[in-house]
């Protein structure tokens, strides 16, 4: 199958490297010019994968139309803010038969919508059936050392999910699958917000109980707002669930943990975002989320409290203070 990868950043260089090992015939369309003279001169991604070799036979370029009219499966690994200004350009005829593959995890803040919702406004003719979105706990870091990892693919056509399931799963990277694709793109994006939190526990001096206790009860948010949004509640125990919110929170590899653990110690979310190669999508998903919420009149108070710290200033020991001393409550309601 020839695969075309849109984006180079260290999940799309993953997912290339992947998919060539399993005998694809894959290129990466790459956005920056550093980039893709790195991977065409150099055969590595110095800036978002550094010290993996990139195999000759992948093919890297610019031209992004050529590489997609030439594929016969996309998949889209941009950052979930610019996925619409990267594909909104692409002819539908180019696409209209294809199958798309979303890896990004976010929600568009001006929209609300997840990802495959933006690719259906796009291209309204085209078949949702076709689109398939992957989540789950899955740094590229990990994945790309061939380390042990599963994920979820989710299409409301499963045989469609099959197919992506059959082709991207190999013995280092396992491959289940869904039907509801909304709970699984809003578990891998929501799950970020509250990585912001727990890394905010960490930057603040907090313990493994404060964090365990974010944890639990953000899942509990993101569960209560998926499911308000018409998600199956059971896909929010899941990989793309509490599989992705447990690898996020606590890992060194987490961008949105990161970003967390320096506003908790005290730094601005500006001066944080400037110096930061990669994109941490928790934070506009921050603003979606809290909109979302507000919409669906669903009370999410660990999101409320992270938002209230990103943008509007809070002291994290305020915020904190504040979800403590909230009513009593019955665990289960």
């Amino acid at each position: 199958m020839k695969i075309a990868i849109i984006g180079a950043g260290s999940w799309g260089t993953t997912l290339a490297l992947l998919l060539f090992s399993n005998g694809h015939q894959v290129s990466i369309w790459s956005y920056r010019e550093e980039d893709y003279q790195n991977i065409l001169h150099k055969r590595e991604n110095v800036v978002f994968l550094p010290g993996i070799k990139i195999p000759e036979q992948i093919e890297v370029t610019r031209e992004l139309n050529e590489t997609i009219r030439n594929s016969d499966l996309l998949v889209t690994a941009v950052p979930s803010q610019h996925l619409r200004s990267v594909i909104s350009n692409i002819p539908y005829r180019d696409i209209a038969e294809k199958i798309i593959v979303n890896v990004a995890k976010g929600i568009e803040i001006e929209t609300l919508k997840t990802m495959s919702e933006v690719i259906a406004e796009l291209f309204p003719e085209r078949s949702r059936e076709k689109t398939v979105v992957i989540s789950g706990p899955s740094f590229a870091e990990e994945v790309s050392k061939k380390i042990p990892t599963a994920v979820v693919a989710a299409s409301i056509d499963i045989s469609v999910a099959q197919l992506v399931q059959k082709n991207f799963m190999n013995q280092y990277f396992r491959v289940y699958t869904s039907s509801d694709v909304k709970g699984v793109e809003l578990g891998g994006a929501l799950k970020n917000v509250i990585a912001i939190g727990a890394g905010i526990c960490d930057g603040a001096g907090y313990g493994d109980n404060t964090k365990a206790a974010i944890m639990t009860r953000g899942i509990v948010e993101i569960s209560r707002l998926g499911t308000a949004l018409g998600s199956n509640p059971k896909t929010f125990s899941g990989l793309s669930g509490i599989g992705d919110l447990i690898a996020t929170c606590m890992s060194r590899h987490s961008r949105n943990r990161y970003v967390g653990e320096q506003i908790g110690k005290g730094r601005k979310l500006k001066e944080i975002i400037n110096e930061m190669v990669m994109v941490a999508e928790g934070v506009p998903t921050t603003e979606a989320a809290v909109k979302l919420a507000q919409q669906a009149g669903v009370e999410v108070p660990i999101i409320q409290q992270v938002y209230d710290v990103l943008f509007k200033n809070k002291e994290p020991h305020e915020a904190t203070l504040e979800l403590m001393q909230r009513d009593p409550k019955n665990e289960l309601i």
